[in-house]
Protein backbone atom coordinates (compact mmCIF):
# COMPACT_ATOMS: atom_id res chain seq x y z
CA UNK A 1 0.00 0.00 0.00
CA UNK A 2 0.86 3.44 -0.97
CA UNK A 3 1.14 6.49 1.22
CA UNK A 4 -1.66 8.02 -0.37
CA UNK A 5 -4.06 5.08 0.31
CA UNK A 6 -7.30 5.59 2.32
CA UNK A 7 -6.92 4.42 6.37
CA UNK A 8 -10.62 2.74 4.65
CA UNK A 9 -8.44 0.72 2.12
CA UNK A 10 -5.80 -0.04 4.77
CA UNK A 11 -8.60 -1.53 6.99
CA UNK A 12 -10.00 -3.61 4.42
CA UNK A 13 -6.80 -4.85 3.65
CA UNK A 14 -6.31 -6.08 7.39
CA UNK A 15 -9.59 -7.56 7.08
CA UNK A 16 -8.79 -9.66 3.83
CA UNK A 17 -5.43 -10.54 5.33
CA UNK A 18 -7.25 -12.06 8.76
CA UNK A 19 -9.73 -13.82 6.49
CA UNK A 20 -7.68 -15.14 3.33
CA UNK A 21 -4.42 -14.74 3.80
CA UNK A 22 -0.92 -13.35 3.34
CA UNK A 23 -0.95 -12.38 7.43
CA UNK A 24 2.03 -11.53 8.99
CA UNK A 25 1.39 -13.53 12.18
CA UNK A 26 0.53 -17.05 10.01
CA UNK A 27 -2.41 -19.10 8.75
CA UNK A 28 -5.71 -16.68 7.84
CA UNK A 29 -9.20 -18.50 8.75
CA UNK A 30 -9.35 -19.49 4.84
CA UNK A 31 -6.20 -20.91 4.82
CA UNK A 32 -6.73 -23.11 7.77
CA UNK A 33 -10.04 -24.18 7.16
CA UNK A 34 -8.03 -25.75 3.69
CA UNK A 35 -8.20 -29.24 4.39
CA UNK A 36 -11.11 -29.04 6.94
CA UNK A 37 -13.92 -31.42 6.01
CA UNK A 38 -17.61 -31.28 7.41
CA UNK A 39 -16.90 -34.17 10.59
CA UNK A 40 -14.02 -32.10 11.51
CA UNK A 41 -15.86 -28.73 11.16
CA UNK A 42 -18.60 -30.13 13.53
CA UNK A 43 -16.59 -31.98 16.02
CA UNK A 44 -15.97 -31.30 19.86
CA UNK A 45 -12.72 -32.19 20.80
CA UNK A 46 -12.55 -29.71 23.74
CA UNK A 47 -15.15 -30.01 26.27
CA UNK A 48 -17.45 -26.46 26.40
CA UNK A 49 -15.49 -25.31 23.27
CA UNK A 50 -17.20 -24.45 20.28
CA UNK A 51 -16.65 -26.04 16.83
CA UNK A 52 -14.96 -24.56 14.11
CA UNK A 53 -17.94 -24.89 12.61
CA UNK A 54 -20.04 -22.87 15.34
CA UNK A 55 -17.02 -20.51 14.79
CA UNK A 56 -17.36 -20.18 11.30
CA UNK A 57 -21.03 -19.43 11.77
CA UNK A 58 -20.16 -16.92 14.54
CA UNK A 59 -17.98 -15.02 12.22
CA UNK A 60 -20.09 -14.65 9.57
CA UNK A 61 -23.03 -13.32 11.86
CA UNK A 62 -20.13 -10.37 12.94
CA UNK A 63 -18.92 -9.40 9.42
CA UNK A 64 -22.92 -9.21 8.59
CA UNK A 65 -23.27 -6.96 11.57
CA UNK A 66 -20.57 -4.87 10.84
CA UNK A 67 -22.30 -4.62 7.46
CA UNK A 68 -25.47 -3.71 8.98
CA UNK A 69 -23.86 -1.24 11.55
CA UNK A 70 -22.03 0.84 8.82
CA UNK A 71 -25.82 1.08 6.86
CA UNK A 72 -26.76 3.05 9.74
CA UNK A 73 -28.85 -0.31 11.92
CA UNK A 74 -27.75 -0.83 15.50
CA UNK A 75 -27.30 -4.14 15.43
CA UNK A 76 -26.46 -6.48 18.19
CA UNK A 77 -26.31 -10.72 17.79
CA UNK A 78 -27.69 -12.71 21.08
CA UNK A 79 -28.08 -15.96 21.56
CA UNK A 80 -28.68 -18.54 18.62
CA UNK A 81 -28.27 -15.48 16.69
CA UNK A 82 -24.63 -15.04 17.83
CA UNK A 83 -23.63 -18.54 17.60
CA UNK A 84 -26.54 -20.20 15.01
CA UNK A 85 -26.86 -23.39 15.32
CA UNK A 86 -24.92 -26.01 13.12
CA UNK A 87 -27.49 -28.10 10.68
CA UNK A 88 -26.75 -31.87 10.44
CA UNK A 89 -22.99 -32.25 9.01
CA UNK A 90 -22.69 -33.11 5.48
CA UNK A 91 -20.03 -31.87 3.11
CA UNK A 92 -22.85 -29.65 0.92
CA UNK A 93 -24.10 -28.15 4.64
CA UNK A 94 -20.29 -27.54 4.84
CA UNK A 95 -19.26 -25.93 2.07
CA UNK A 96 -22.54 -23.57 2.15
CA UNK A 97 -20.95 -22.65 5.37
CA UNK A 98 -18.31 -21.41 4.08
CA UNK A 99 -19.21 -19.67 1.10
CA UNK A 100 -21.28 -17.64 3.03
CA UNK A 101 -18.81 -16.68 5.84
CA UNK A 102 -16.58 -15.58 2.38
CA UNK A 103 -19.19 -14.00 0.83
CA UNK A 104 -20.39 -12.18 4.03
CA UNK A 105 -16.80 -11.11 4.33
CA UNK A 106 -16.51 -9.84 0.97
CA UNK A 107 -19.40 -7.73 1.35
CA UNK A 108 -17.81 -6.23 4.41
CA UNK A 109 -14.66 -5.62 2.93
CA UNK A 110 -15.63 -3.47 -0.29
CA UNK A 111 -17.97 -1.83 2.45
CA UNK A 112 -15.15 -0.46 3.88
CA UNK A 113 -12.75 0.26 1.25
CA UNK A 114 -15.14 2.78 0.05
CA UNK A 115 -15.82 4.21 3.05
CA UNK A 116 -14.95 7.82 3.24
CA UNK A 117 -12.12 8.59 5.56
CA UNK A 118 -14.83 10.87 7.79
CA UNK A 119 -17.30 8.08 8.02
CA UNK A 120 -14.83 5.81 10.59
CA UNK A 121 -14.99 8.83 13.55
CA UNK A 122 -18.50 8.36 13.40
CA UNK A 123 -20.29 6.59 16.07
CA UNK A 124 -21.47 2.89 15.40
CA UNK A 125 -25.22 2.95 15.93
CA UNK A 126 -26.13 2.36 19.50
CA UNK A 127 -22.71 1.68 20.34
CA UNK A 128 -20.16 4.23 22.50
CA UNK A 129 -17.28 3.87 19.88
CA UNK A 130 -16.72 5.21 16.56
CA UNK A 131 -16.28 2.56 13.14
CA UNK A 132 -12.73 2.78 13.45
CA UNK A 133 -12.29 1.08 16.61
CA UNK A 134 -15.27 -1.54 15.21
CA UNK A 135 -13.28 -2.41 12.12
CA UNK A 136 -10.15 -2.33 13.73
CA UNK A 137 -11.77 -5.17 16.13
CA UNK A 138 -13.50 -6.85 13.39
CA UNK A 139 -9.72 -7.94 12.15
CA UNK A 140 -9.00 -8.78 15.74
CA UNK A 141 -12.28 -10.85 15.97
CA UNK A 142 -11.47 -12.98 12.83
CA UNK A 143 -7.98 -13.26 13.77
CA UNK A 144 -8.68 -14.71 17.50
CA UNK A 145 -11.21 -16.90 16.07
CA UNK A 146 -8.93 -18.24 13.58
CA UNK A 147 -6.53 -19.32 16.28
CA UNK A 148 -8.96 -21.04 18.50
CA UNK A 149 -9.53 -23.04 14.43
CA UNK A 150 -6.02 -23.56 14.38
CA UNK A 151 -6.13 -25.33 18.35
CA UNK A 152 -8.82 -27.11 17.52
CA UNK A 153 -7.57 -28.93 14.05
CA UNK A 154 -4.22 -29.17 16.40
CA UNK A 155 -6.59 -30.98 19.49
CA UNK A 156 -8.77 -33.64 16.79
CA UNK A 157 -5.42 -34.68 15.08
CA UNK A 158 -4.06 -35.41 18.55
CA UNK A 159 -0.70 -33.41 17.47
Amino acid sequence: MTSTTSEPALIADQLRRAFEGDAWHGPALLELLQDVDSTTAAAKPLRNVHSIWELVLHIAVWDGAASRRLAGEKCQPTGVANFPIVPKPTEAAWRKAVTHARRTHDALMKTVATLPESRLRERVPGKKYDFYFMLHGMAQHELYHAGQIAILKKAQSGK
